[in-house]
Protein backbone atom coordinates (compact mmCIF):
# COMPACT_ATOMS: atom_id res chain seq x y z
CA UNK A 1 0.00 0.00 0.00
CA UNK A 2 1.53 3.59 -0.73
CA UNK A 3 3.04 5.22 2.04
CA UNK A 4 0.05 8.72 2.55
CA UNK A 5 -2.62 6.75 1.87
CA UNK A 6 -5.07 9.73 2.78
CA UNK A 7 -8.39 6.63 2.39
CA UNK A 8 -6.23 4.39 4.67
CA UNK A 9 -5.57 7.49 7.31
CA UNK A 10 -9.41 8.22 7.02
CA UNK A 11 -10.47 4.65 7.45
CA UNK A 12 -7.93 4.03 10.58
CA UNK A 13 -9.19 8.08 12.31
CA UNK A 14 -12.97 6.78 11.63
CA UNK A 15 -12.15 3.24 12.98
CA UNK A 16 -10.26 4.81 16.04
CA UNK A 17 -13.41 7.51 17.09
CA UNK A 18 -15.34 4.92 16.87
CA UNK A 19 -13.22 2.57 19.31
CA UNK A 20 -12.83 5.38 21.64
CA UNK A 21 -16.94 6.03 21.81
CA UNK A 22 -17.75 1.88 21.87
CA UNK A 23 -17.94 2.18 25.84
CA UNK A 24 -20.55 4.62 25.49
CA UNK A 25 -23.29 2.03 24.38
CA UNK A 26 -25.87 -0.42 25.69
CA UNK A 27 -28.08 -2.83 24.30
CA UNK A 28 -31.85 -2.97 25.87
CA UNK A 29 -33.34 -5.92 25.86
CA UNK A 30 -37.08 -6.60 27.15
CA UNK A 31 -38.88 -10.07 26.87
CA UNK A 32 -35.86 -11.53 26.44
CA UNK A 33 -35.60 -11.53 22.39
CA UNK A 34 -35.48 -7.76 21.64
CA UNK A 35 -33.16 -4.89 21.93
CA UNK A 36 -32.97 -1.76 20.75
CA UNK A 37 -29.40 0.90 21.24
CA UNK A 38 -28.69 3.13 24.54
CA UNK A 39 -26.14 5.40 25.01
CA UNK A 40 -24.47 5.75 28.57
CA UNK A 41 -24.76 9.00 29.57
CA UNK A 42 -23.32 9.23 32.62
CA UNK A 43 -22.84 6.53 35.80
CA UNK A 44 -25.87 4.88 36.05
CA UNK A 45 -27.59 6.73 34.00
CA UNK A 46 -29.01 5.15 30.25
CA UNK A 47 -30.88 7.12 27.43
CA UNK A 48 -32.61 5.88 24.86
CA UNK A 49 -35.06 6.72 22.48
CA UNK A 50 -38.45 7.06 23.63
CA UNK A 51 -40.50 6.07 20.69
CA UNK A 52 -38.93 3.10 20.30
CA UNK A 53 -38.74 1.64 23.69
CA UNK A 54 -42.08 -0.51 24.58
CA UNK A 55 -43.60 -0.56 28.07
CA UNK A 56 -42.40 -3.75 29.59
CA UNK A 57 -42.39 -5.02 33.13
CA UNK A 58 -38.36 -4.68 32.92
CA UNK A 59 -35.52 -3.53 30.77
CA UNK A 60 -31.99 -5.79 31.21
CA UNK A 61 -29.19 -2.90 29.83
CA UNK A 62 -26.14 -4.65 27.68
CA UNK A 63 -23.06 -3.09 28.51
CA UNK A 64 -19.71 -2.98 26.71
CA UNK A 65 -18.24 -6.54 26.76
CA UNK A 66 -21.60 -8.31 27.73
CA UNK A 67 -22.00 -7.94 31.00
CA UNK A 68 -26.11 -7.70 31.67
CA UNK A 69 -27.39 -5.74 34.30
CA UNK A 70 -31.09 -4.81 35.23
CA UNK A 71 -32.24 -1.39 34.14
CA UNK A 72 -35.01 0.40 35.51
CA UNK A 73 -37.40 2.89 33.80
CA UNK A 74 -36.81 6.61 35.47
CA UNK A 75 -38.95 8.52 33.02
CA UNK A 76 -39.97 9.03 29.57
CA UNK A 77 -40.74 12.27 27.31
CA UNK A 78 -42.39 11.79 23.69
CA UNK A 79 -41.78 15.44 23.37
CA UNK A 80 -38.31 15.15 23.08
CA UNK A 81 -38.04 11.35 22.45
CA UNK A 82 -36.12 10.58 25.15
CA UNK A 83 -36.53 7.79 27.77
CA UNK A 84 -33.95 7.79 30.97
CA UNK A 85 -33.12 4.42 32.82
CA UNK A 86 -31.08 4.05 36.09
CA UNK A 87 -28.83 0.99 35.99
CA UNK A 88 -25.96 -0.44 37.77
CA UNK A 89 -22.67 -0.22 36.83
CA UNK A 90 -20.04 2.92 35.48
CA UNK A 91 -19.86 4.50 32.61
CA UNK A 92 -17.34 6.72 31.17
CA UNK A 93 -16.70 10.77 30.97
CA UNK A 94 -18.41 11.06 28.03
CA UNK A 95 -17.09 14.72 26.05
CA UNK A 96 -19.99 16.78 25.12
CA UNK A 97 -19.57 18.88 21.77
CA UNK A 98 -21.47 21.12 19.63
CA UNK A 99 -21.98 19.66 16.36
CA UNK A 100 -19.48 20.97 13.50
CA UNK A 101 -21.25 22.83 9.71
CA UNK A 102 -22.78 20.97 7.62
CA UNK A 103 -20.78 18.06 5.69
CA UNK A 104 -19.11 16.93 8.98
CA UNK A 105 -18.42 13.30 9.24
CA UNK A 106 -20.26 11.94 11.70
CA UNK A 107 -20.67 8.38 13.14
CA UNK A 108 -24.06 6.93 14.96
CA UNK A 109 -22.85 3.51 16.97
CA UNK A 110 -25.67 0.92 18.46
CA UNK A 111 -25.87 -1.73 20.04
CA UNK A 112 -25.19 -5.56 18.38
CA UNK A 113 -27.15 -6.90 20.98
CA UNK A 114 -24.44 -8.87 22.96
CA UNK A 115 -21.85 -6.19 24.05
CA UNK A 116 -20.74 -5.11 21.18
CA UNK A 117 -20.71 -1.73 18.80
CA UNK A 118 -22.51 -1.42 15.36
CA UNK A 119 -21.03 1.73 13.66
CA UNK A 120 -22.63 3.72 10.47
CA UNK A 121 -20.40 6.71 9.10
CA UNK A 122 -22.29 9.71 7.04
CA UNK A 123 -22.64 13.46 6.83
CA UNK A 124 -23.97 16.66 8.95
CA UNK A 125 -26.56 16.85 6.11
CA UNK A 126 -28.22 19.64 7.86
CA UNK A 127 -27.80 22.15 10.75
CA UNK A 128 -30.54 24.53 11.41
CA UNK A 129 -31.80 26.48 14.24
CA UNK A 130 -34.04 25.09 17.60
CA UNK A 131 -37.14 23.57 17.16
CA UNK A 132 -40.27 22.18 18.14
CA UNK A 133 -41.49 18.29 17.44
CA UNK A 134 -44.69 17.70 17.05
CA UNK A 135 -45.45 17.00 20.54
CA UNK A 136 -44.61 20.90 21.24
CA UNK A 137 -40.80 19.40 22.87
CA UNK A 138 -38.04 22.09 22.38
CA UNK A 139 -35.13 20.77 20.28
CA UNK A 140 -32.12 22.97 20.82
CA UNK A 141 -30.57 22.42 17.36
CA UNK A 142 -31.60 20.69 14.06
CA UNK A 143 -29.70 17.62 12.97
CA UNK A 144 -30.21 16.05 10.05
CA UNK A 145 -27.80 12.90 9.17
CA UNK A 146 -27.01 11.48 5.55
CA UNK A 147 -27.03 7.85 6.61
CA UNK A 148 -29.02 5.03 7.22
CA UNK A 149 -29.52 3.96 10.58
CA UNK A 150 -30.53 0.42 11.87
CA UNK A 151 -33.81 -0.24 13.56
CA UNK A 152 -31.55 -1.57 16.51
CA UNK A 153 -29.10 1.38 16.31
CA UNK A 154 -32.01 3.73 17.46
CA UNK A 155 -31.28 5.53 20.61
CA UNK A 156 -27.26 4.79 20.56
CA UNK A 157 -25.13 7.82 20.74
CA UNK A 158 -23.55 9.93 17.62
CA UNK A 159 -20.41 11.39 17.77
CA UNK A 160 -18.39 13.61 15.52
CA UNK A 161 -14.57 12.75 13.95
CA UNK A 162 -12.71 13.45 17.35
CA UNK A 163 -15.17 11.69 19.39
CA UNK A 164 -16.90 13.83 21.02
CA UNK A 165 -20.82 12.85 21.98
CA UNK A 166 -22.92 15.54 20.12
CA UNK A 167 -26.79 13.20 20.58
CA UNK A 168 -28.44 10.62 20.52
CA UNK A 169 -29.69 9.06 17.32
CA UNK A 170 -33.74 8.52 16.51
CA UNK A 171 -36.19 8.50 13.63
CA UNK A 172 -37.87 11.70 11.96
CA UNK A 173 -40.47 12.30 9.64
CA UNK A 174 -40.76 9.51 6.97
CA UNK A 175 -37.58 7.36 8.29
CA UNK A 176 -35.06 10.63 8.42
CA UNK A 177 -32.25 10.56 10.59
CA UNK A 178 -31.96 12.86 13.42
CA UNK A 179 -29.77 13.35 16.20
CA UNK A 180 -31.45 14.90 19.65
CA UNK A 181 -28.59 17.24 20.61
CA UNK A 182 -26.60 16.72 23.64
CA UNK A 183 -27.87 20.18 24.73
CA UNK A 184 -31.67 18.83 24.67
CA UNK A 185 -30.69 15.83 26.64
CA UNK A 186 -28.66 17.50 29.19
CA UNK A 187 -31.74 20.29 29.74
CA UNK A 188 -34.44 17.49 30.58
CA UNK A 189 -32.12 14.59 32.00
CA UNK A 190 -31.73 15.77 36.03
CA UNK A 191 -36.01 16.61 35.91
CA UNK A 192 -36.69 13.17 34.18
CA UNK A 193 -34.88 11.34 37.01
CA UNK A 194 -36.52 13.27 39.76
CA UNK A 195 -40.35 13.50 38.65
CA UNK A 196 -40.53 11.06 35.86
CA UNK A 197 -42.10 12.90 33.17
CA UNK A 198 -41.63 16.72 32.18
CA UNK A 199 -44.76 18.66 33.20
CA UNK A 200 -46.22 20.92 30.23
CA UNK A 201 -48.45 23.70 30.64
CA UNK A 202 -52.18 22.84 29.67
CA UNK A 203 -55.49 24.89 29.20
CA UNK A 204 -57.88 22.00 29.11
CA UNK A 205 -59.34 22.75 25.90
CA UNK A 206 -60.30 20.73 22.63
CA UNK A 207 -59.42 22.65 19.32
CA UNK A 208 -60.17 22.36 16.00
CA UNK A 209 -58.28 24.47 12.98
CA UNK A 210 -60.23 26.48 11.25
CA UNK A 211 -60.12 28.72 8.22
CA UNK A 212 -61.97 32.00 8.62
CA UNK A 213 -63.94 34.26 6.30
CA UNK A 214 -62.44 36.72 4.54
CA UNK A 215 -64.40 39.77 6.74
CA UNK A 216 -63.28 37.54 9.63
CA UNK A 217 -59.51 37.26 8.83
CA UNK A 218 -59.14 40.98 8.17
CA UNK A 219 -60.84 41.84 11.61
CA UNK A 220 -58.41 39.07 13.36
CA UNK A 221 -55.20 39.64 11.13
CA UNK A 222 -54.59 36.39 9.96
CA UNK A 223 -56.81 33.65 7.86
CA UNK A 224 -56.43 30.83 10.39
CA UNK A 225 -57.31 29.69 14.18
CA UNK A 226 -58.37 27.28 16.43
CA UNK A 227 -61.90 26.45 17.58
CA UNK A 228 -62.75 25.45 20.97
CA UNK A 229 -64.85 22.29 20.76
CA UNK A 230 -64.71 21.35 24.39
CA UNK A 231 -63.45 21.98 27.67
CA UNK A 232 -62.45 20.00 30.27
CA UNK A 233 -64.22 20.76 34.08
CA UNK A 234 -61.97 22.30 36.52
CA UNK A 235 -59.61 23.52 33.68
CA UNK A 236 -57.62 26.70 33.61
CA UNK A 237 -59.33 27.79 30.75
CA UNK A 238 -63.30 26.51 32.34
CA UNK A 239 -64.93 29.89 32.59
CA UNK A 240 -62.43 32.05 30.35
CA UNK A 241 -62.83 29.91 27.31
CA UNK A 242 -66.92 29.07 25.41
CA UNK A 243 -67.56 26.52 22.91
CA UNK A 244 -67.38 28.39 19.30
CA UNK A 245 -64.45 30.75 20.30
CA UNK A 246 -61.80 30.91 17.83
CA UNK A 247 -58.32 31.18 19.47
CA UNK A 248 -55.61 33.21 17.80
CA UNK A 249 -53.10 33.55 19.63
CA UNK A 250 -51.90 32.90 23.18
CA UNK A 251 -49.32 35.46 24.30
CA UNK A 252 -47.54 36.69 21.54
CA UNK A 253 -47.48 33.37 20.20
CA UNK A 254 -49.76 32.92 17.04
CA UNK A 255 -51.56 30.06 17.34
CA UNK A 256 -53.02 28.13 13.97
CA UNK A 257 -52.23 24.21 14.61
CA UNK A 258 -52.03 21.96 17.38
CA UNK A 259 -48.23 22.13 17.76
CA UNK A 260 -48.25 25.64 17.61
CA UNK A 261 -50.31 25.28 21.09
CA UNK A 262 -47.86 23.29 22.26
CA UNK A 263 -45.13 25.50 22.00
CA UNK A 264 -46.54 28.21 23.62
CA UNK A 265 -47.45 26.38 26.06
CA UNK A 266 -43.94 24.79 27.68
CA UNK A 267 -42.67 23.80 31.11
CA UNK A 268 -41.87 27.35 31.74
CA UNK A 269 -45.17 28.65 31.02
CA UNK A 270 -46.79 26.57 34.21
CA UNK A 271 -48.22 29.20 36.57
CA UNK A 272 -48.05 31.89 34.14
CA UNK A 273 -50.96 34.23 33.45
CA UNK A 274 -50.83 34.52 29.33
CA UNK A 275 -53.14 37.08 27.90
CA UNK A 276 -55.72 35.09 24.81
CA UNK A 277 -56.36 36.59 22.11
CA UNK A 278 -59.66 35.48 20.30
CA UNK A 279 -62.71 35.84 18.60
CA UNK A 280 -66.15 35.85 20.38
CA UNK A 281 -69.31 36.10 18.18
CA UNK A 282 -67.18 37.95 15.59
CA UNK A 283 -65.44 40.29 17.82
CA UNK A 284 -61.59 40.42 19.41
CA UNK A 285 -61.82 39.36 22.63
CA UNK A 286 -58.31 38.94 24.89
CA UNK A 287 -59.12 37.62 28.38
CA UNK A 288 -56.22 35.74 30.42
CA UNK A 289 -55.81 32.73 31.87
CA UNK A 290 -53.33 31.41 34.79
CA UNK A 291 -51.53 28.13 32.84
CA UNK A 292 -51.91 24.68 34.86
CA UNK A 293 -49.51 21.87 34.49
CA UNK A 294 -51.02 18.86 31.97
CA UNK A 295 -52.02 16.05 34.60
CA UNK A 296 -50.07 13.20 34.85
Amino acid sequence: MPENNPFAALSDAVEAAARRAAPLVAGLEWGGRHHISGTLWRPGVLVTSEQSLPRAEGYTAVLPGGARVAATLAGRDNTTNLAVLRLEGEAPAAVHAEPGGVGALLLALGSDGGGGVTARMGVLEVLGPAWDSLRGGRIDRLMRLGLRLGEAAEGGPVIDAAGRLIGMSTFGPRRSVLAIPAATIARVLDPLLREGRIARGWLGVGLHPVTLPHDLAERAGTPHGLMVVSLEAEAPAAGVLLPGDILLAIGDAPVATPRSVAAALGPEQIGATVTLKLLRGGTLATPSVTVAARPA
